[in-house]
């Protein structure tokens, strides 16, 4: 073992007072709207349709009033602790290193993606234009060239500064939200088709008839499945910068809550009629598909089929360009559908640049918790944490080129995001118990009965995405292990450099081979194995098993045994949902149906959030913070 004395706490105190704070409550607001407002009103509606049909207008309601739970928990620890990387931050303040980690490290792979998102969706947009962007809706590589222009251009605003980054967000925001607004408005008035609303036989899709969703999925079901998948919760997702710009903000513990509820609320409102007029829009009479060397026009009411369309390539600006409206209409709708193509750089843009920023801050957080060396903590010039702001890039460069299509992204980012939104409510409740002394500028009221009914929203809403989705999270969540052994468990928790690094090598190796070959064994996840699925299962709880048993046995100081139990009940939670999403109504082998299969997740939810709450402990991160709080001025 290494000699050298762990450190603990947060080590982020000293460079988060160079950071520059600067960001008015309106720019926070903003900041979050602007994250919200990108490719998801762009492309969301498309998908989601194609999979709930008329009814797709119940997932944005839905997912609306869930993720306002979620977002009065982050209200309060914003407000508590406003901090840059806060999210990735909370975690290890109320539960240590090791559920920290695997926490900070499942949102970090969503963070870090979403600038190549948002590139890729203002790609596939522009190859309205350029068809050589894309091929069947997947960028070629001239397509990934000019989505990584995108990305440089995110990184150099970011660098500008915090100040600069707000100013042109704020002006960008306005627009973002003038030009869905006034296409719902459109659409509504002069081009809604009532009708659409129940074509293909129903509200609901419905196995017997032509409005079966793409997902095969159908009837509520279908409803609840879009939300993670479609690109429904990924739209709602922004509501987390004010949070993670929140220790650059000049008044954070007053402007945090506002800036979060109020651009949730404003979402919810916008994007359920954003739907509305979609379908409403949607002529079925100008829009065919591809069959052998003709086109055919689509079934009216084949939902499934308007992703064979060109649909894809920019719903809405389609929907204007296709219209056939008469008259002084004829010039409206031909214009707008242009202003709509200008609109495809600016609102993915705009989201683009914020989450280059947001990933920056996460690099950052996770240096903070002693995840990462410390010169990811070094704020440069233009006082933002510039190595983890290049960090971030590149990474965000990276995921571009495995999942090179919007819808393949954010079914992936959606879920693996609202599964680290379980500790919103967690670290709330948990910190009311070890910290009641914390100042709360913003204490949110009914916290005890809010608290799990924000864990509750966050773990079903993973559970809705399906056992392929989550499989997919699930096995980069334990990939992460390799980095826990290879940085902290040797730097922090006093484990020998060499020991740590085997362990870390020998987690990627069991962990991708177990993966590769259960995804071999299932036929692409499409088909159930349940021996497969069994030694996958008792393997990876071996392999946890054993780092749990190396962590016990070799690592130092006082809090390791703290950490330890403070991470048993993610650990559970995390074989439990996926047992459940195998076998639940969403998975390969459908034993327990839905809804049936839905109460079952909700409980073992219900039962982390309470077995969390009772692991918490009072780390030594969050007596550094409350010391820090203490010693400043008033």
């Amino acid at each position: 073992m290494s000699g050298e004395k762990p450190k603990s706490g947060d080590l982020g105190l000293e460079s988060d007072k160079q950071l520059r704070r600067s960001l008015g409550k309106f720019e926070l607001l903003y900041l979050s709207l602007g994250g919200i407002i990108g490719s998801g009103w762009l492309f969301g509606a498309l998908y989601t349709a194609a999979d709930a049909g008329g009814s797709a207008i119940l997932s944005w309601v839905i997912a609306g009033i869930l993720i306002l739970f979620v977002g009065l928990a982050y209200s309060e620890l914003g407000s508590a602790i406003p901090k840059s990387g806060g999210i990735v931050r909370y975690p290890h303040y109320s539960h240590g290193g090791i559920a920290g980690y695997i926490i900070a490290w499942a949102y970090f792979l969503s963070a870090a993606s979403v600038p190549a998102i948002e590139a890729t969706a203002t790609v596939t947009y522009l190859s309205s234009l350029v068809p050589s962007l894309t091929v069947n809706g997947v960028l070629t590589p001239a397509g990934i060239l000019v989505a990584y222009l995108f990305l440089v251009f995110f990184f150099f605003l970011n660098y500008a500064g915090v100040n600069i980054l707000g100013k042109v967000t704020h002006g960008a925001g306005w627009w973002k939200l003038i030009i869905p607004a006034i296409t719902v408005i459109i659409l509504l008035i002069f081009y809604f088709h009532p009708a659409n609303l129940t074509a293909g036989g129903g509200f609901f899709p419905s196995p017997s008839n032509v409005a079966l969703g793409s997902s095969g999925i159908y009837g509520f079901s279908a409803v609840l499945y879009a939300i993670p998948t479609t690109g429904v919760i990924f739209s709602y997702l922004g509501f987390r910068q004010a949070v993670e710009y929140g220790g650059e903000g000049r008044n954070p513990k007053k402007d945090i809550p506002f800036a979060v509820m109020g651009s949730l609320i404003i979402a919810l409102f916008l994007y359920t009629l954003i739907q509305l007029a979609f379908i409403g829009g949607i002529n079925w009479s100008v829009l065919t598909v591809s069959q052998g060397n003709s086109t055919v026009p689509v079934t009216v009411g084949n939902w499934t089929e308007l992703t064979q369309t060109v649909l894809p390539s920019g719903p809405f600006y389609q929907i204007f360009k296709l219209a056939a409206p008469l008259g002084l209409l004829s010039l409206i709708f031909g214009g707008w559908a242009y202003i709509l193509l200008l609109d495809t750089v600016v609102s993915p843009s705009g989201t683009g640049w914020i989450y280059t920023g947001t990933s920056g801050r996460t690099v950052y957080g996770f240096a903070s918790n002693g995840y990462l060396p410390g010169f990811f903590l070094k704020v440069g010039k233009t006082r933002i944490p510039v190595y983890s702001l290049i960090a971030g890039t590149i990474i965000a460069a990276i995921f571009m080129l495995p999942f090179p299509s919007w819808q393949a992204l954010a079914g992936f980012i959606s879920s693996a995001t609202v599964f680290t939104y379980i500790m919103g409510g967690i670290g709330l409740e948990t910190l009311r118990k070890t910290a009641p002394e914390l100042n709360r500028p913003y204490r949110l009221p009914l916290a005890k009965v809010i608290a799990p009914i924000a864990t509750l929203a966050a773990g079903l809403i993973v559970y809705w995405s399906g056992f392929a989705t989550l499989f997919y999270v699930v096995t980069g969540i334990f990939l992460g292990l390799a980095l826990f052994f290879g940085y902290y468990a040797h730097k922090m928790l006093g484990i020998s450099r060499g020991l740590s690094t085997v362990v870390g090598i020998v987690n990627i190796v069991i962990t991708l081979v177990l993966a590769f070959e259960f995804y071999g064994a299932t036929s692409s996840l499409t088909a159930a194995n349940n021996i497969a699925f069994l030694i996958y299962v008792l393997i990876m709880i071996g392999l946890v098993a054993f780092d749990m048993a190396v962590v016990s046995g070799l690592a130092k100081g006082d809090e390791v045994k703290n950490e330890i139990k403070a991470s048993y009940w993610l650990l559970a939670y995390i074989f439990a949902i996926i047992v459940v999403s195998y076998f639940g109504g969403f998975g390969l082998n459908p034993i327990i149906p839905f809804p049936e299969d839905t109460v079952v997740a909700a409980i073992i939810t219900l039962a982390a959030h309470y077995g969390a709450v009772k692991s918490g402990f009072r780390t030594q991160a969050i007596q550094d913070i409350l010391e820090e709080t203490r010693e400043a001025p008033p």
